[in-house]
């Protein structure tokens, strides 16, 4: 318990500090070597905890370094975070691989939600299934960009029918209905934190605490290789195709797998019939 009430101490001596240099600035003059100080007394303390837990500093620091590339990837790599360099069905039949370059129609009529895939209908006809209308029925969104950006979606499978039937545990296990389940439920568990926060505008980043659930979530299944900056990059990409088709009750969603993009484009005006 020492080192514990140690290290939230020596954490309040270190703010402290900073509250003397922002009252008064430069002419402070200890500030640097004051913080040092603290410091070196936060990491004896830090150091005591893991010792006293069998924990090694390095492991802990190597941990750590690992989970920031998982979250915010190769800061210098050439390729954009979220591009996606393979599919999980790329060794699979055409019939059974999610499709490519898709660009599908969401007409909203009257609070109920059609699919229009090459002129044809596809789905289920959708609700918010909600006492509000809060725009949940435009939620297949979200699966189609996951299939586009990540590869992986149970869901989109069904909806287009290429489920990997040639390979049997492949169609239980990664296309069967646990799997989908679960992709519903990281749907509706994103869309509630988006909901709370104006569905994302402006947003570059989500928490790293939402990002870690949907990794726990996932784990069975062949997406569990998807990076958590790969996971960050699609639903912010996702959420930018949602907010407009709300705002108009509809439209046009465009995926490009191979370019790892996603965009909203407005449904075609109806003519208007002339009467003669």
């Amino acid at each position: 318990m020492i080192p514990l009430l140690g290290l939230a101490g020596e954490a309040g001596s270190l703010l402290s500090e900073y509250k003397k240099w922002l009252r008064e600035g430069k002419s402070y003059l200890p500030f640097q070597d004051q913080v040092s100080e603290e410091l070196g007394d936060i990491m004896w303390y830090v150091a005591t905890i893991a010792s006293r837990n069998n924990l090694s500093i390095e492991d802990i620091a190597k941990e750590n370094l690992a989970k920031l590339y998982d979250l915010y990837g190769d800061q210098d790599a050439a390729e954009p975070a979220g591009r996606i360099i393979f599919n999980f069905d790329h060794a699979y039949p055409s019939s059974e691989q999610l499709p490519r370059h898709l660009q599908i129609e969401l007409r909203d009529v009257s609070g109920k939600l059609d699919l229009v895939y090459n002129g044809s209908s596809i789905g289920d006809r959708l609700t918010d299934n909600s006492h509000i209308q809060d725009g949940y029925r435009f939620h297949d969104v979200f699966h189609f960009g996951c299939g586009v950006l990540l590869g992986w979606s149970p869901v989109m499978r069904r909806i287009f029918k290429c489920k990997r039937k040639s390979e049997p545990t492949v169609d239980e296990v990664e296309d069967g209905a646990r799997a989908l389940v679960t992709e519903e439920g990281v749907s509706a568990f994103v869309f509630e934190y988006a909901r709370k926060r104006d569905m994302l505008k402006d947003a570059k980043k989500v928490s790293y605490d939402l990002l870690r659930t949907i990794r726990d979530l996932v784990s069975p299944f062949e997406v569990r290789v998807r990076s958590l900056s790969e996971w960050n990059d699609a639903i912010i990409k996702i959420y930018a195709v949602w907010r407009p088709m709300i705002e108009s009750r509809g439209g046009i969603f465009v995926g490009d797998p191979d370019a790892g993009t996603l965009s909203y484009e407005p449904l075609p005006a109806t003519p208007v019939r002339s009467p003669f």
